[in-house]
């Protein structure tokens, strides 16, 4: 870790820490801060040093909540949703297309939480319920929801995105 990147955790700590929940709030903060949007593992014990807090707490805080990124993330992220009423409707298929399209490799039976595209450019996450099954399947590009979500759909908002990052 660079001492740039210690003086901002130390900046945040100390505008945070005596704040109920501070934890949260902190990493966060740290996360959005990285280029590639995740907590390095230094960085989680750094800030467990800091806040002389354990650091299976730190690491407890940034495996429950699914805000938090662990793995380096792309530079677009879609998410896609897998529970009940999406997958009813057609999720899994999406997240098998998106794979192919991206040439995204991992475990399929498994479906991992995240992958990242080769050229770091997109992360495929799952997530178990976005809580809008009326609209299923329901698909987040770059944190802009999209609903009743096909193949044809799912090609152009990639392509979207893509053209932008052309620019």
């Amino acid at each position: 870790m660079i001492d740039m990147d210690q003086a901002f955790i130390d900046q945040v700590i100390a505008s945070r820490n005596c704040r109920p929940g501070a934890l949260l709030g902190i990493l966060e903060t740290i996360q959005d801060h990285h280029p590639r949007k995740y907590l390095p593992e230094e960085t989680l014990r750094y800030v467990a040093r800091k806040l002389n807090i354990p650091l299976a707490r730190i690491y407890s805080v940034a495996t429950f909540y699914a805000l938090f990124n662990l793995q380096p993330q792309g530079d677009h992220t879609i998410c896609i949703c897998r529970g009940t009423a999406c997958h009813a409707r057609g999720s899994r298929g999406l997240l098998e297309s998106i794979r192919l399209e991206l040439g995204l490799t991992g475990a399929a039976d498994g479906e991992p939480e995240s992958l990242t595209s080769p050229d770091g450019r997109f992360t495929v996450r799952t997530v178990a319920c976005f809580g809008q099954c009326a609209l299923a399947p329901v698909v987040e590009v770059d944190h802009h929801v999209c609903s009743h979500v096909n193949e044809r759909t799912l090609e152009r908002e990639i392509a979207a995105i893509s053209k932008d990052g052309e620019k």
